[in-house]
């Protein structure tokens, strides 16, 4: 992470630029600014009618001489009844825009508000602050080269980048305590939006399986690669065939975090399932070239789940959890698989190949089974960009999500309340899987009725791939995995949807 978070009980002398958070309606205080600095803000916000502290909103002041300090900030909050976690977390984002480009290196925030209605504790607020600042703070540069220093204009070479913000409060301590869960999830998030990023000449499945071996194993999760020869010994034809027109093989990974005590173990681990196309171009059913350079986030339902099997391992989470993820790029070339080929799944199931370019639940079809074949899991969660019905029903703002259980969707709903990632539930019905049933094969993989509820009837095809009624909850990422523009949380690109959202599922409702 560029932006350095510290805590602290007392402001360092050296600092002399600082935010101070007032909700709307509320009166000036900060403890630890001059009596000059204080009476000049009051003076300030007086005569500013137009700056009213709603939330995100910013006032930036230089001091007079008289005043020790040289800026400072005022963050609006907005109304306190209003203000919960997800939003103090988007209101320290904005801050930290704001701070980008204020000219200003390092500042501290004087965390003591007072106001009628707040739920939020101090600490909390200071933590989600924090944590928001971080997430908006993300930047990917792997592919800028650096300035080699000549030919560079003066205003470029004085450039000030804001790096360091610093946390002021009397019980500091339980901020830096609170804090620290959410930055395990941030870094899951961040290592999820690097793979997104990531150029697809540079994520491959090979790579791609090696580097979640190099980040994952270090931190104790166990890390298990199926290459091809294995796969294709063990039957996993679906997976097979959307990779087989590449040079590049298909690969599965599954990753196990045993974090839960022995007897907790006994009904099964957690399963997470997530779709990685490293790219997309559709195969023989070739997809239009304009934004075809956009399918290297095809595979960000695996970058979740990884995002989330880092975040598990940073806090030493209390739960047993399986992640699998289903790596295969989908090329045109005389090997690739052919729009009526029929493939034999892992689970036995034929399948009929009516589309090629709607190859991600045929990876997923092969992770689905190998997980329940494997692990028992007490319940399945997949997630995958899977169709483009899912933006045109939902956009960029929701994320479909189908539920076989109703009680998983309830603390699914929970924690997209409590993270800001938002689920809208969609509906699961017997005519969907009965669309996805060929006259060829056992199945195929499009529905019968053309561009009809295709997020639904692709749900449906899933759906015949789980077992014994395990509980189920599939998540079309579509819409979501990638922006098209910054946003409070989330900067333009690989956004890591899934990880914040099913990092305080697992946390509120499955954690010893």
């Amino acid at each position: 992470m560029s932006l350095s978070i510290s805590f602290t009980k007392e402001p360092k002398k050296s600092v002399v630029n600082f935010v101070v958070p007032l909700f709307k309606g509320e009166s000036f205080a900060a403890p630890g600014l001059s009596k000059a600095a204080v009476s000049f803000v009051k003076h300030a916000l007086e005569k500013k009618a137009d700056f009213k502290a709603g939330h995100g909103e910013v006032l930036d002041l230089l001091m007079p001489a008289n005043a020790d300090e040289e800026r400072v900030i005022v963050l609006g909050l907005g109304d306190a009844k209003a203000l919960t976690a997800v939003k103090a977390e988007e209101a320290g984002g904005k801050l930290l825009a704001c701070l980008n480009g204020s000219g200003l290196k390092d500042v501290s925030l004087l965390l003591s508000v007072k106001a009628k209605g707040l739920e939020l504790k101090e600490e909390e607020l200071g933590a989600c602050l924090a944590n928001g600042a971080v997430l908006r703070s993300y930047k990917f540069e792997r592919y800028k080269s650096k300035p080699s220093g000549k030919g560079k204009k003066p205003a470029e070479e004085k450039k000030v980048e804001f790096s360091k913000l610093a946390i002021v409060h009397e019980h500091s301590a339980n901020v830096k305590k609170a804090y620290d869960v959410k930055k395990a999830i941030s870094e899951g998030v961040f290592f999820a939006r690097d793979l997104v990023n990531s150029a697809p000449n540079d994520l491959y499945p090979e790579s791609y399986a090696q580097i979640i071996k190099d980040e994952l194993k270090p931190l104790g999760v166990e890390v298990e690669i199926l290459d091809e020869k294995k796969m294709l010994k063990l039957g996993m034809g679906a997976i097979m065939a959307v990779g087989q027109g590449s040079a590049r093989q298909p690969r599965m990974v599954v990753m196990r975090w045993k974090g839960a005590a022995k007897k907790a173990q006994e009904g099964g681990p957690l399963a997470f399932v997530g779709k990685g196309v490293t790219f997309d171009t559709g195969g023989i059913s070739l997809k239009p070239g304009a934004g075809m350079d956009e399918m290297k986030m095809d595979m960000g339902g695996s970058a979740a789940v990884v995002g989330l099997m880092k975040s598990l391992a940073l806090r030493k989470a209390k739960v047993d959890v399986v992640g699998v993820v289903g790596l295969a790029e989908n090329m045109p070339s005389e090997r690739a698989y052919r729009p009526g080929d029929v493939v034999t799944s892992y689970s036995g199931k034929t399948i009929e190949v009516l589309n090629t370019d709607a190859e991600g639940r045929l990876v997923l079809a092969d992770c689905l089974t190998h997980v329940q074949k494997k692990y028992k899991p007490r319940f399945i969660i997949d997630l995958a960009t899977l169709t483009g019905a899912i933006m045109v029903a939902l956009g960029y703002e929701y994320c479909g999500t189908f539920a076989t259980d109703d009680e998983m969707w309830s603390q699914l709903e929970k924690a997209s309340a409590s993270s800001g990632e938002k689920l809208w539930r969609m509906p699961l019905d017997e005519e969907w899987k009965k669309q996805m049933q060929s006259d060829v094969a056992d199945l195929q993989n499009i529905g019968k009725i053309a561009r009809m509820a295709g997020s639904c009837t692709a749900a449906g095809f899933l759906q015949h791939f789980i077992e014994d009624d395990t509980p189920w909850v599939h998540m079309d990422i579509a819409g979501t995995a990638w922006r098209k523009s910054d946003m409070a949380l989330y900067p333009k690109f690989g956004s890591g949807f899934g990880v914040r959202v099913l990092s305080d599922f697992v946390m509120s409702n499955y954690e010893g």
